[in-house]
């Protein structure tokens, strides 16, 4: 399961993260102005006094103006980069630039200046994304190759029975035998790869507006933006960047779209489809290690089967809730399982805004003033994260709580744990203070969320 571990890739995330945010420069007095704009509209002005109001205001400021009053167009002033900046600006319902549509204002001015900073501080990013994509190691390909190749055993036991079927579509593969070979090869032969003989047709992807946090499913990279952040294939769901999406080979995989399921997907956005609060993951595999691992030696640290590993996680992108986790008798293959689809999440449970906060406030040396600190730290995350950390924490509280029987001490717990829950740039090789940071928060568990004495 190593080759699972690292597969999103964070930069062009935290990189977004760091964008100014919008600040609106409010005009009160503005007699002419239009009904589809608020208080930034500052009506007829020129471009020197536009920079002049924003000269001393910080990135991310702005206004919206007329340059004359014979102009069709209204224009958008702001500050970037320490410099102001004009952009001619339109409504038809909604606001645009160019292509780009928006319901208000402030998303079109938001979305500017991601992708204005973008442009400035990942340009190198952007550049590679390119050159660097590998459809057979992307995450589409390494998170359901099992269930690409069920797919294929499904449509090999079909055609066995319809042999005339399967030679007329085994000679129409040969005319293209190396690409399709080449760029997606589950089985030996070609012959016996009847999922490319089913699939050998063109992706239908569509320019989407995503919803919460996704990633390119062929580099790996974020989708940065708000509105318009990549393509969407209609018939299989492959998402990625436009860009990307015109060097994914011809495999589309309709029938995938029915397995595609929880793994690898953003917590946020999950929990928002589901109109949940926890992972039901998170929550089944909780339940059945509390029922019959809390004495199992080395859970947690003993891996499970790698094969009946990735059973259960297909068993859960197909059948959501009602997958059977009691089949499994080897309760390490449900706490690997756990282990796994946490360190698939892009964003981890302890976000890469808090992880800075939580190795300075480990440092504190009074007991006391560290719970508080971490407390602070904890109200910072997201209301995903936070829920989905603070029932992982009570249910490693509780397993180290056996650490006679299991030999899983919370030091042992948070080490395993830490390079999975914590958020650590890829620079950081010594894991020391998220291990004593995640130890902490094990240990101090009914004082930090319980308030006990």
């Amino acid at each position: 399961m190593e080759n699972l571990k690292n597969i999103w890739k964070p930069e062009l995330y935290r990189i977004q993260m760091e964008a100014p945010l919008p600040k609106r420069l409010v005009c009160d007095n503005c007699p002419d102005r239009p009904e589809f704009y608020g208080k930034e509209y500052h009506g007829v002005m020129g471009h020197k006094e536009a920079t002049s109001l924003l000269e001393e205001e910080p990135n991310g400021a702005f206004l919206i103006r007329k340059g004359n009053q014979y102009n069709d167009f209204y224009t958008l002033t702001w500050r970037f980069n320490d410099k102001v900046h004009h952009y001619k600006l339109y409504y038809d319902g909604t606001h645009y630039i160019r292509d780009k549509q928006y319901e208000t204002v402030y998303d079109l001015v938001a979305d500017g200046l991601i992708t204005c900073h973008m442009e400035l501080k990942a340009h190198h990013i952007l550049e590679m994304i390119n050159s660097q994509t590998s459809y057979t190691d992307s995450p589409y390909v390494t998170l359901n190759r099992r269930k690409l190749n069920t797919l294929s055993q499904i449509k090999q036991n079909s055609n066995r029975s319809s042999p005339v079927t399967k030679k007329k579509e085994t000679h129409k593969i040969e005319e293209n035998d190396t690409l399709k070979k080449s760029a997606f090869d589950l089985t030996p032969t070609l012959e016996d790869n009847p999922l490319l003989i089913k699939y050998s047709k063109t992706h239908t992807f569509k320019v989407h507006t995503f919803k919460g946090l996704n990633w390119c499913e062929l580099c790996a990279n974020f989708l940065w933006g708000f509105t318009a952040q990549g393509v969407k294939c209609e018939d299989c769901g492959f998402i990625a960047h436009t860009k990307c999406s015109e060097r994914v080979p011809n495999h589309c995989v309709p029938d995938l779209k029915k397995l595609r399921g929880v793994f690898g997907i953003d917590l946020t956005t999950l929990l928002n489809a589901h109109a949940s609060t926890l992972p039901f993951v998170v929550r089944k595999c909780v339940n059945e290690i509390e029922a019959r691992g809390m004495d199992s030696e080395g859970i947690y640290r003993v891996s499970g089967f790698a094969d009946e590993i990735e059973a259960l996680k297909m068993a859960f992108d197909k059948d959501g809730e009602a997958a059977d986790l009691s089949v499994y008798s080897n309760i390490n293959v449900v706490a690997g399982t756990l282990k796994l689809y946490l360190r698939l999440l892009p964003v981890p449970l302890i976000t890469y805004e808090v992880h800075p906060k939580l190795v300075q406030a480990i440092q504190t040396k009074t007991p006391a003033s560290l719970i508080t600190l971490l407390r602070e730290c904890l109200d910072s995350l997201p209301p995903a994260h936070f829920n989905c950390l603070q029932y992982m924490v009570q249910h490693l509280h509780k397993v180290s709580q056996y650490a006679e029987v299991n030999k899983m001490s919370a030091h042992n717990l948070s080490t395993v744990f830490a390079p999975t829950l914590v958020a650590t740039p890829p620079a950081i090789t010594d894991l020391a203070f998220e291990i004593r940071a995640l130890q902490a928060l094990i240990e101090y568990c009914p004082q930090i969320y319980y308030g006990n004495k």
